[in-house]
């Protein structure tokens, strides 16, 4: 009997699942560089990324709960996010009863090294 080598896009669960087992295999037998293997486990990682970016889409974080979770990230309070932005302002964006404006996503960026898109 001989196996199907053949890569093909992922169409089903069953396929996703057949190509995942294959990719773990690789993580306790890692290819050596610029062979066959190594490009195979590189081409399984791109299909099953693209299956699940199709079929598991994450929603794009709400910029208040981004700020929320850097907070904790960093051991931040909601004082110290006053300092950044002022006071009244850091009470109204932890609340969502105001979006951060530019200038505060940009002052966020440069005083805790946030990326803005995560903000934005």
């Amino acid at each position: 009997m001989s196996l199907d080598t053949t890569l093909r896009p992922l169409r089903s669960e069953a396929d996703f699942d057949a190509a995942l087992r294959e990719y773990e295999g690789y993580f306790d037998n890692e290819p050596k560089p610029d062979t066959e293997a190594a490009y195979r486990f590189e081409v399984l990682g791109l299909l099953l990324a693209k299956y699940e970016e199709d079929h598991y889409p994450i929603s794009p974080q709400d910029p208040a709960d981004a700020l929320v979770q850097v907070m904790e990230t960093k051991g931040k309070t909601q004082s110290d996010l006053a300092a950044v932005i002022g006071a009244p302002r850091a009470s109204e964006v932890l609340k969502r009863k105001r979006s951060l404006s530019l200038e505060q996503v940009r002052q966020i960026r440069a005083e805790w090294g946030v990326p803005a898109d995560a903000l934005i």
